[in-house]
């Protein structure tokens, strides 16, 4: 398998990690691509219409995207228990923290845009307000959340990325929040995501 990736995308890394974690990284040969929505990256756009990664590229020429599709494949790989339960309550309690942690990744893009990368003069300063609530608002919301004791599942590999990712950006301070923080610390411990560090810049 060959691994489209990025070595600052929090998606790219949420599947590196979780193959690293299911004991299939040497499986996958990872080819690191620059994209941005404002370069176009002809190898990337050939293997996914969206120009983005991650993309898997599986030896019988079937290309998967996007992250939680290619997470949902490596699941099936291994012989251990699933980080994607496939059914009843537990399934859902993982897929509704992944969609929490893609939605720190989703926001905290957008506030990117309006603190850093927009020239100054066409930043709107209430959308990145905006922005900066909504990321404020999740870590009460995981403060408080027993999701966080429940192991390891694709949902809280997801979470670690997002939050780690946010942290390389500078974007968010969540050092307030004790037992989140406490959380996040522990689990960056981790040989995966020591094997996984973000790494360069944003090439437009």
């Amino acid at each position: 398998m060959r691994l489209l990736y990025q070595t600052h995308s929090p998606y790219a890394r949420k599947v590196l990690v979780m193959a690293h974690d299911l004991d299939l990284a040497s499986q996958i040969e990872v080819v690191n691509h620059e994209t941005s929505p404002t370069r176009r990256n002809e190898v990337v756009y050939a293997a996914n219409p969206l120009g983005k990664v991650p993309v898997l590229l599986l030896a019988d020429g079937t290309t998967l995207f996007d992250s939680l599709v290619i997470c949902d494949y490596l699941d099936g790989l291994h012989q251990g228990p699933r980080l994607i339960p496939l059914e009843g309550a537990r399934r859902y309690a993982v897929l509704r923290l992944h969609a929490l942690a893609q939605g720190l990744c989703e926001v905290g893009i957008k506030l990117r845009w309006e603190v850093e990368r927009r020239p100054a003069t066409l930043r709107y300063p209430a959308y990145a307000e905006g922005q900066a609530a909504k990321l404020a608002e999740a870590f009460r919301f995981l403060e408080d959340a027993a999701c966080l004791e429940e192991g390891e599942t694709l949902g809280h590999i997801a979470l670690a990325t997002a939050l780690d990712w946010l942290v390389f950006r500078q974007l968010a301070d969540f050092t307030t929040h004790a037992r989140l923080h406490a959380w996040y610390q522990a689990f960056c411990q981790r040989p995966s995501m020591q094997a996984t560090p973000y790494l360069g810049h944003t090439q437009d």
